[in-house]
């Protein structure tokens, strides 16, 4: 059975530089090290991140931080 689920919104870079507050080069240091969500290929030159990967990561951060 499937449930239906509405589709995560799919983020550009400077949505998710001004979501999480970070520079493209931090956000590409901590994927390297896999300690951000991974981007997923939109187009030959062109990629985004999904929303809720996104929100997840943040609420993660906050909590570590508490």
């Amino acid at each position: 059975m499937m449930i239906n689920q509405k589709p995560s919104k799919i983020l550009r870079l400077p949505e998710v530089k001004d979501k999480v507050g970070l520079s493209r080069s931090s956000i590409y240091a901590l994927m390297t090290k896999g300690d951000f969500p991974p981007s997923v290929r939109l187009g030959e030159r062109s990629v985004g991140w999904f929303e809720d990967k996104i929100d997840q990561w943040l609420l993660e951060r906050e909590k570590k931080n508490e």
